[in-house]
């Protein structure tokens, strides 16, 4: 079997479930945005065929104004989505590469993934058709209404939280683009992924991902490609 090549898509929209603008791509942490830090997971992978990062039409100018010269040097290139999760894979769908087997789906709101995460999770993905990361849930959940009045208890047990980055075979990808709909639950692969990979929703969360980066453990660095990784934008 030949090695995977990858395409990645970094969504700066909400996932399912949140509201459109709950996003924190565009945070900065450590005085840098969430979306810059979560683009640099996967630079300098020599699987790594192509990165998209994904920007609702409205703010596409003003992300290639901030960020497009630095990214350019990396070979990412941003483009332009809706406003939905599901509307940004769609436009991605568009630009795959041909040579691509594999498509990483990551939010750029999750800045804080371990590199070992990464890895085990490109490892994995000649084997199932759509593998994610994922982390126990440590607490009763409690179901409520509309009205946010508690109506049922479920136990910890029966669930886990799922995070990204989640990897799809291309032909898994093309039919969620096709079909514009998540894949089914039961097509998903679990791997344990860590419990530091929090979603940055808003500024106040901004000094706990701070925290949670610096205890990360540091992966061997490659030779530098050009000269502006150095400076780490």
């Amino acid at each position: 079997m030949s090695a995977p090549v990858f395409t990645v898509v970094v969504l700066t929209s909400a996932p399912p479930g949140l509201s459109a603008d709950a996003g924190g791509a565009f945070v900065k942490v450590d005085g840098r945005e969430c979306l810059l830090r979560s683009v640099e997971l996967f630079l300098n992978r020599d699987n790594v065929k192509q990165v998209l990062l994904v920007v609702a039409p409205e703010r596409i100018e003003d992300a290639k104004a901030r960020y497009g010269a630095h990214l350019s040097f990396s070979g990412v290139k941003v483009i332009a989505g809706g406003l939905r999760w599901m509307d940004q894979i769609i436009a991605a769908g568009a630009k795959i590469t041909p040579e691509s087997t594999h498509v990483v789906v990551h939010d750029a709101a999750r800045p804080v993934v371990p590199f070992s995460d990464v890895d085990t999770l490109l490892e994995s993905a000649t084997r199932y058709d759509a593998v994610a990361l994922a982390t126990p849930v440590r607490a009763t959940l409690v179901e409520t209404d509309e009205g946010g009045s508690a109506m049922a208890y479920h136990l910890p047990n029966c669930f886990q939280q799922l995070l990204t980055p989640q990897v799809f075979s291309k032909a898994t990808f093309t039919k969620m683009v096709e079909s514009k709909q998540e894949v089914h639950a039961s097509v998903l692969r679990l791997i344990d992924g860590s419990a530091m990979n929090m979603r940055v929703g808003q500024a106040s969360d901004a000094s706990l991902a701070k925290t949670c980066l610096g205890m990360l453990p540091k992966p061997k660095k490659n030779p530098l490609t050009n000269p502006f990784e150095e400076a780490q934008w």
